[in-house]
């Protein structure tokens, strides 16, 4: 009796509406996006948008399961879910199957791919929520930070010999995850700072970049000189910033495969090729513009109809939103995105056990990243990375992951008022 009201009285329901929402938002575009006259049913098992109300109800089942089981078992099972997905990722890279250049999938049968990479997400999640909400472990402390950083560190190198860099990025989300757990706010600041480095450096003279930092630490220390400490900080981080302002261009020449410097060329302005590279960008750009304030409606979209942008149905699905419903469902896609994250950073600061609110900031952080730099590549303000738009994108494995990796959350928050547990 009492499960039955955990259940049914709370689970938050508000964020369920809001997970379903997406899902048909992202089934009807899926639709537009790859309709075909001889399959005009929206429910058709034979395209794309057939198998995806398959996944749906698929995640909707998966969903109820996990709202059923017991919570103390996410927790106690959290180390076995991460050395599963390990070893999924490391089998990936033996008998995967290579799809747009990336290793990244293994065939599971009647033509359905597994992509282990996504579920890798909830399961780091949860072992990196059960070791930092462990007793004596401070993220401040140089050990316990570093076996964190290791939990995270893991799948993302496997993930990138693949190689996937959308996916080994997302990983990257979870330093927020840290930051609330007691990480100093230098090390945003910092990564802020050299990532606004990186991008000048690019962009203009390295010999400007200089000058401004000199002339900038100059300034600073005319005003806080008389603080010796911060003194000598300031002039240690202006030597680190000289040598990582000379080390940017080597980096970039030969870090970076050709393509991918090719892409943020592009993005930065450093070249255009609007039949090469950037042909993507830019006939999504063109795709979302024409749609206007209200869009073309429904099946309506030329850009779309005709197949001027790859990926569509995937990584540029935002696209067929912005051409079809034009700004005012960009805007309610984007609101609904918004909403849910508040939500999701509201369910996390109501727990009363650590290991519930840091697996609600791995969620939020996660799904954040996918949503912003997602839709940041569609109108041309980052590099095309491909990472799917949560829950809109065509695809099981991500649709799946990120089932998981939400009502996981929502079954914690349903516990909160119950035992705490480490």
């Amino acid at each position: 009796m009492n499960n039955q009201r955990s259940f049914f009285f709370n689970v938050d329901w508000i964020t369920v509406l809001l997970y379903l929402c997406l899902c048909v938002i992202g089934w009807f575009n899926i639709h537009a996006a790859v309709f075909d006259e001889n399959h005009p049913s929206i429910i058709d098992f034979d395209t794309n948008y057939g198998k995806q109300f398959i996944y749906i109800l698929s995640a909707m089942v998966i969903g109820t399961v996990i709202l059923l089981l017991e919570s103390r078992f996410l927790s106690a099972l959290a180390p076995a879910f991460y050395v599963v997905t390990v070893l999924l990722l490391i089998l990936v890279l033996v008998v995967g199957r290579n799809v747009g250049g990336n290793q990244a999938w293994i065939s599971i049968g009647g033509g359905f791919r597994l992509q282990p990479s996504e579920f890798a997400k909830f399961a780091t999640c949860l072992l990196l929520a059960r070791y930092l909400s462990a007793t004596n472990v401070k993220v401040t402390d140089p050990k316990s930070f570093f076996i964190a950083g290791g939990i995270i560190l893991l799948p993302m190198l496997l993930i990138k010999m693949q190689p996937d860099d959308g996916s080994t990025l997302v990983f990257c989300s979870l330093i927020f995850v840290l930051y609330r757990e007691g990480l100093s706010p230098y090390f945003l600041i910092v990564t802020a700072l050299l990532i606004t480095l990186f991008i000048t450096s690019l962009l203009v003279s390295s010999w400007y970049v200089i000058i401004a930092l000199v002339i900038l630490t100059v300034i600073l220390l005319m005003l806080f000189g008389r603080n010796r400490a911060f003194a000598f900080k300031l002039i240690v981080g202006l030597a680190i910033s000289i040598a990582f302002v000379f080390s940017v261009k080597p980096l970039y020449t030969h870090g970076l495969k050709p393509h991918q410097r090719t892409r943020i060329d592009e993005m930065l302005g450093l070249s255009s090729d609007l039949r090469g590279a950037g042909y993507n960008v830019n006939q999504s750009k063109i795709a979302i513009g024409s749609g206007r304030v209200w869009g073309k409606g429904y099946l309506q979209g030329t850009q779309t109809k005709y197949a001027f942008v790859p990926e569509q149905s995937t990584d540029f699905i935002f696209c067929t939103v912005g051409e079809e419903w034009g700004f005012a469902g960009s805007v309610v896609v984007m609101g609904l995105y918004l909403f849910l994250l508040l939500r999701i950073i509201m369910i996390a600061e109501r727990q009363r056990a650590p290991f519930s609110r840091i697996y609600g900031y791995g969620v939020a952080s996660i799904i954040f990243f996918h949503v912003v730099i997602n839709i940041a590549m569609t109108i041309g303000l980052m590099p095309v990375i491909g990472i799917p738009l949560p829950f809109i994108s065509y695809g099981g494995s991500s649709l799946w992951s990120f089932t998981i990796l939400l009502f996981i959350l929502l079954k914690l928050d349903s516990n909160r008022m119950g035992i705490i547990y480490a």
